[in-house]
């Protein structure tokens, strides 16, 4: 079947119905879940950034500084109550003066004010974190499809839409599933970038362009997420531009201006506002196990867990999976899983997790390939069936 110059096969229709597993998951945690004071802030500092921003010296919103994440999130959260307020008003203002509803302002207030006039208020707060969720689960089996093929993309998404974790962050206001879904799409731009430099000129624009946005949203995010994504991309585009790495550097600096900008533009192009990306310590971090202690001794990750297990004994034993394909997202899970951050409330293990289910999904798609193919088969089917059982019981409560 074919829609539009889009070929839509069976790797395409299981892609489709894991990810609406995901939306089904994401829907159902969101309507058993009352709204929570975090909610109301990441609406509050949002609507503030999108109506008007706080005059108070020194700060972006009566919120203060944001605590020092990025103002992603924030937008993304005020955006759909904004819209709906501004809707609202503009159909009262049609009406006449006697039969208006929203004559006392209350609209004109703080969310938790306007609270009765506005409608869907937690889906409009929390359904564009899962649809960013989404468009990650898609852009991680297109990568993973192209580089191993329909089996290993599919075994890669069916890891990421059965990750408890992943659902958590997916239904609640959060720049984590943000700085998740940017460093992902940042890192493997990069890698476009570089294969397009091997092509005629006229493509690498366009290319140039996506990585400058990837890296400006990303950095809307979480800077650290950004400062991440553009050193490993900047190694990954050295390592394969070959014999075009001389417009490296220029790649690199015109992308960091696009993304120097679209920084500047997320704070509302306010300088006193912007100048705490500088001094908020949002780049600082060290090292430590505790993240992955933790992810490992969850009960809910015992599948994933698993399909680590036997990719990273394939991994050291089969020369076959050693390659660039498998060993980039390897290299980013090593680089990532081990960082927290020192100054600001973040989650940089849960940026590693597309790049494990990569990796994972990589491995085993070298599995299928060989003699014991019916083996990996049935390990794989097992796997994920047994991972979307813990990811509902956790999703449900069930499991710690």
């Amino acid at each position: 079947m074919r829609l539009k110059g889009f070929y839509i096969g069976r790797a395409q229709r299981v892609a489709a119905l894991l990810l609406l597993a995901l939306l089904g998951e994401c829907l159902w945690t969101i309507a058993r879940q009352p709204l929570e004071p975090g909610d109301y802030r990441y609406a509050q500092c949002g609507r503030e950034m999108w109506e008007r921003p706080s005059a108070i010296a020194g700060y972006f919103t009566t919120c203060g500084n944001l605590n020092g994440d990025g103002t992603f999130a924030y937008r993304l959260a005020g955006a759909p109550l904004t819209a709906q307020r501004l809707v609202l008003l503009a159909a009262d203002h049609l009406r006449k003066p006697e039969n208006r509803l929203y004559s006392g302002g209350s609209l004109n207030g703080s969310t938790w004010e306007a609270r009765h006039e506005l409608s869907f208020v937690k889906y409009l707060l929390r359904l564009p974190f899962c649809l960013f969720a989404i468009w990650l689960g898609g852009g991680l089996w297109w990568v993973s499809k192209r580089l191993f093929g329909p089996e290993g993309g599919a075994f890669a998404l069916a890891l990421y839409v059965f990750c408890p974790a992943v659902v958590r962050y997916a239904t609640h206001p959060n720049n984590e599933i943000l700085a998740l879904w940017g460093l992902y799409g940042l890192v493997y731009t990069a890698m476009g970038v570089a294969h397009a430099l091997q092509g005629p000129r006229a493509k690498w624009k366009y290319r140039i362009a996506l990585l400058s946005v990837a890296l400006g949203l990303t950095a809307a995010a979480h800077l650290l997420a950004a400062m991440i994504g553009l050193l490993s991309g900047a190694i990954f585009l050295y390592y394969l531009a070959e014999r075009r790495r001389s417009h490296v550097a220029q790649i690199l600096v015109l992308a960091m201006a696009g993304g120097f900008a679209i920084l500047f533009a997320s704070f509302s192009l306010r300088p006193s506002a912007f100048q705490y990306v500088f001094s908020g310590g949002a780049g600082r971090f060290w090292f430590s196990t505790e993240a992955l202690q933790r992810f490992g001794s969850s009960p809910g990750n015992a599948g994933i867990l698993v399909a680590l297990a036997v990719a990273t004994l394939l991994y050291a034993t089969s020369r076959r999976s050693r390659y660039f394909g498998n060993t980039a997202p390897l290299l980013m899970v090593v680089a990532l899983v081990f960082i927290y951050t020192t100054q600001v409330f973040s989650a940089p293990w849960l940026w590693a997790l597309p790049f494990l289910f990569t990796f994972l999904g990589g491995v085993f798609a070298d599995a299928l390939e060989t003699r014991q193919r019916k083996l990996f088969v049935a390990l794989a089917v097992g796997i994920v069936v047994t991972q979307a059982a813990l990811c509902w019981a956790s999703v449900a409560g069930l499991l710690a």
